[in-house]
């Protein structure tokens, strides 16, 4: 969304490189990354590096520290922008476009309605979230499980030219979808057979299992009757705590998700967030993972 935006409104001939951002633990950014004439952070906390140009983020926790977001505050470029009410960072950016710059791409509505459900955890159904019959649900899928760093990127000039259908059926998409949604089957029954559903909350210990994503949906689809979830996996870059709760249940959900995870050097939105810590901090993972389930149980008393 933003390179259409630039390319349109700011300067038809740039040309872009794309990087991939990671929440880890430690330092978020290296000034090394910004090399280009200008360089654009989206969807991603806030850098006051005097390099970074553009900006734009939906995150309660947008900012690392009190001096950034007070760095924000006083930045007049009127090129950072921030606000935590949307639920994607596309339509938040598509939204700055229209009412700042009086721009807007008709043909991307299709990418911009997927993205502001698929960020916003606002499907119809948990089925509509875990059995991927929309073409945006299987892109998603290829997305989250790609391999290769440049996938991603590579997929960007498809995504501001193609329908999504189209996309999806392009061979090297359609090859990787049923690898991956083979895995993710797989990974239904392993969250079926290790969850644990206790007063409200279900909790997954999955640092054995080798692989960090999941379709976080996956917990509510097989306990709808839960109202938020708990879940410890391991990569070789990182311990992660993800937290999240049930879109689909009712029940009153009082806990900030986004300010519990802070207290642990995490963060991320109300209503889901995440805990990232070193590779070899397992134990720590389990005792933040622990602590917080039993806040959270506690809650729903």
């Amino acid at each position: 969304m933003f390179s259409r935006f630039y390319r349109e409104v700011v300067d038809p001939h740039a040309e872009f490189m794309y990087h991939g951002l990671l929440h880890r633990a430690g330092q978020l950014f290296d000034e090394d990354m910004f090399d280009g004439d200008e360089n654009v952070i989206v969807d991603f906390k806030y850098s006051s590096s005097p390099l970074m140009t553009w900006w734009f983020d939906h995150h309660q926790s947008a900012f690392l520290t009190p001096a950034d977001a007070e760095h924000f505050q006083q930045d007049r470029s009127g090129k950072k922008f921030y606000d935590s009410s949307f639920r994607s960072c596309t339509k938040f950016i598509a939204h700055i476009a229209a009412t700042k710059f009086s721009f807007c791409a008709p043909d991307l509505e299709e990418v911009i309605h997927w993205a502001d459900i698929i960020d916003g955890a606002q499907y119809p159904d948990s089925k509509t979230a875990v059995e991927m019959r929309d073409p945006a649900m299987q892109i998603t899928l290829v997305i989250e499980g790609a391999s290769s760093n440049d996938f991603v990127a590579g997929l960007i000039p498809d995504l501001l030219s193609r329908p999504l259908a189209e996309i999806a059926a392009l061979p090297r998409i359609r090859q990787a979808f049923e690898r991956l949604y083979d895995q993710h089957l797989k990974t239904i029954d392993i969250i079926r057979n290790r969850a644990v559903l206790s007063q409200g909350v279900v909790f997954l210990d999955l640092a054995d299992q080798s692989f960090e994503g999941f379709n976080k949906f996956i917990p509510y689809y097989l306990f709808p009757e839960s109202v938020y979830n708990v879940a410890l996996s391991r990569s070789r870059e990182r311990i992660k705590v993800a937290v999240g709760s049930n879109p689909w249940n009712p029940t009153p959900k009082d806990a900030n998700l986004a300010s519990i995870c802070e207290r642990f050097g995490g963060g991320g939105h109300a209503k889901v967030a995440a805990i990232s810590l070193p590779p070899n901090d397992l134990d720590r993972g389990r005792a933040i993972a622990g602590e917080i389930v039993q806040e959270l149980r506690s809650s729903l008393q």
